[in-house]
Order: C-alpha cells, then structure tokens, then sequence
C-alpha cells in the first residue's frame, strides 16, 4: 500500500512564498517521497506509509514553528492493499 499526502499551510501571501511554506515543501523533499507536486495553493506527495506518516510528523511542528497558522492536510491510501501473509509462510522453503 502506499499513502497520497496533500496539504497546504496558511497564511497565504500572493507575492513571495512564505517561510513555512518553504519549510514544508523542504520537509517532504528530504522525506523521500515521490509524485510529488508543488503548486501556490496545495502541494502532494506519495510514498509508503512509513515514510508519509514520519513526513506528517515532521511537516507539522516545523511549519508550525516557522509560523504557520494553519495546515490542511488529507492522507489517502492509493493502490491494492498488500495482501495478508499466510501464518508460517514467510522463509519457508517448498517442500
């Protein structure tokens, strides 16, 4: 499975991208993530979920300490769920 993240952080300035704006669009270049997708308004990014929820994480208190006011986000699965291991299947050999 891997996750879609998208979020954007406020307040809004039309004429220069803001310090936390710049913070969180840095935050999810360093996660690793792929997909990912920067527009004025809202930004995306995909990648497992290990790696969206640390990025959500980090993405909050370092916006918020360089002074966002509010931050969307939204978190969907995208892709087949893998499926369930079978007891006893992992590192068996066939017989």
């Amino acid at each position: 499975m891997r996750l879609r993240l998208e979020f954007s952080t406020e307040p809004f300035d039309l004429d220069e991208v803001p310090p936390h704006a710049l913070v969180a669009r840095e935050v999810v270049a360093r996660a690793g993530l792929e997909a990912v997708d920067v527009g004025p308004f809202g930004n995306s990014a995909e990648g497992s979920p290990d790696a969206v929820v640390d990025a959500v994480s980090d993405l909050l208190r370092r916006a918020l300490a360089a002074g966002a006011t509010r931050i969307s986000l939204q978190v969907n699965a995208v892709g087949p769920p893998a499926p369930p291991e079978e007891p006893g299947a992992a590192g068996e050999a066939a017989a």
